[in-house]
């Protein structure tokens, strides 16, 4: 008998053995005993039972009830990366102007913290002109000549604050609850609190514009310990709408939507072994993306809109931008989509160089913004959309009514710094009272005097106009029932309708 004979028939000895000695029981099994222990513990982290797993054949991006009737059944939130200048759109400070050139008084320093101003630097006053506008007399700049006329569809938000003054951590509090890494963004809690009324689309979906993503990464539309298929889609508007969404060479329909059966079929045999509510969100996603491949491209195709329409937002097809982004939305939200998150990069005015001036680079970011914006909003006003669709607009942060000076020295252009006790937000259809304006701050726009408003003070806002508590929409996870605003967050009542 050879060497070779020999070594085979101990090996299959040796697996004869591993199934009838007490080592493999004690080495093997109490693999598989730990694993049901685990599967026992996620299902009584979402809420099930030990003793019942969850029905296989159950969506988890099903239609689900509120907590009670909600005025809004979507949400549109345009965040402008980097955080606009409130002094510059909407919180006009004649007194600050006065200022201009002057030394900053020692009190606005005094144990204050800055991202980059150094030393003593120079009062800034408002570079863009204010007037008052509509019924409501709200003050808005000329940089936002278009959006001026909906000023009575609105309600401003001055008093906004924040306690992160670093872009990454700011964005995930403004977006996810916590400046920390893991939590889950608000597009997740809505979608998994109410799922979507669109199977073929997903309930989360991510547009960007002005050429990169936020400071913060995708984690700013992560589903954190969520299931996964509640994270944000990132869609574009150029090449394909999702990456990989088109089948390979040679790969067609048929042998697509087999390959998936098949897949489908391993994931169910993989569930009813270890009950992981995981591998029920990715049957969802392999039977959503299959969905996908039609109706993302029908959807994301502006080119059938009428003229009109690509002159009211200042479209142009098959390039990215935020006016197509803008229009994108509309569109989603009419198909149902429950939650679309724009976000538009480039509005960090430093006054470093000139696109980040705040006397040059602003204004042209608010020339790309103001069009598409109020097309935005008056298209779902005409189509009797903007009663049931919440739209968002803000930044992470404010911007200071000093002038940066970068390491104790002067920038080359005009700018300001990051600024968190102050800044400005708005919020409209919905519910939301029109042309009113919550909240103030002192003469020079340095921190808010009145009607304070804190990040998770927004998202309980938001909650409530979807038709939820906020303090219970929660979800297990580590043994504690977290939610959206953590322990804090108000209602911020005098906005509502």
């Amino acid at each position: 008998m050879s060497s070779l004979h020999e070594k085979l028939i101990r090996e299959a000895n040796q697996e004869t053995l591993r199934y009838i000695t007490r080592r493999h029981f004690l080495l093997d099994c109490m693999t598989r005993l730990g694993s049901a222990a685990l599967g026992s513990f996620l299902l009584s982290s979402c809420g099930g039972s030990a003793h019942q797993q969850p029905d296989i054949n159950l969506d988890p991006m099903a239609p689900k009830a509120p907590h009670f009737p909600g005025r809004a059944k979507s949400v549109i939130y345009l965040h402008m990366a980097g955080a606009p200048s409130q002094l510059e759109l909407f919180d006009y400070k004649p007194e600050l102007q006065k200022l201009h050139n002057q030394l900053c008084p020692p009190s606005l320093l005094e144990g204050k913290r800055f991202a980059f101003i150094r030393g003593v630097p120079k009062m800034l006053g408002p570079q863009a002109v204010f007037a008052q506008h509509g019924e409501s007399r709200a003050w808005i700049s000329d940089h936002l000549p278009h959006f001026a006329t909906m000023a009575d569809d609105v309600s401003f938000l001055k008093a906004v604050q924040t306690d992160q003054f670093n872009h990454g951590p700011a964005q995930l509090l403004m977006h996810t609850g916590s400046a920390r890494l893991g939590r889950p963004s608000i597009g997740s809690w809505v979608t998994y609190g109410l799922g979507t009324e669109n199977s073929n689309l997903p309930g989360f979906v991510v547009l960007t514009s002005g050429g990169k993503t936020p400071d913060a990464g995708k984690s700013v539309w992560g589903s954190g310990f969520l299931p996964s298929v509640y994270q944000g889609v990132q869609c574009r508007t150029k090449g394909d709408p999702v990456l990989f969404l088109t089948d390979p060479e040679g790969m067609s329909r048929d042998l697509r939507k087999q390959s998936i059966t098949a897949i489908n079929d391993i994931n169910r045999q993989e569930y009813e072994t270890f009950g992981d509510p995981e591998t029920v969100a990715r049957i969802a996603q392999y039977e959503l993306a299959y969905k996908m491949q039609i109706s993302v491209p029908d959807v994301m195709d502006i080119n059938k809109e009428p003229d009109y329409i690509h002159e009211m937002y200042g479209t142009q097809p098959g390039k990215e931008s935020f006016a197509n982004n803008c229009l994108l939305a509309r569109k989603l939200v009419e198909k149902g989509v429950r939650f679309v998150q724009l976000y538009d990069w480039g509005w960090d005015s430093h006054g470093t160089d000139e696109n980040l001036a705040i006397d040059y680079g602003f204004r042209n970011k608010c020339r790309e913004i103001d069009r598409p914006i109020t097309a935005l909003l008056k298209d779902l006003q005409q189509r009797g959309l903007l009663d049931e669709t919440l739209v968002v607009w803000g930044g992470e942060f404010g911007r200071t009514p000093m002038q940066e000076n970068r390491d104790g020295k002067d920038t080359p252009f005009l700018g300001r710094d990051h600024h968190v006790e102050a800044f400005t937000m708005w919020m409209a259809g919905a519910g939301i009272k029109k042309g009113f304006s919550w909240g103030e701050t002192d003469e020079i726009g340095y921190t808010a005097v009145k009607g304070k408003v804190a990040i998770n003070d927004i998202h309980a806002t938001i909650l409530q106009q979807l038709g939820f508590d906020h303090e219970k929409l929660t979800y297990h996870f580590q043994g504690r029932p977290f939610r959206l605003t953590d322990v804090g967050g108000k209602v911020i009542t005098p906005i509502l309708a």
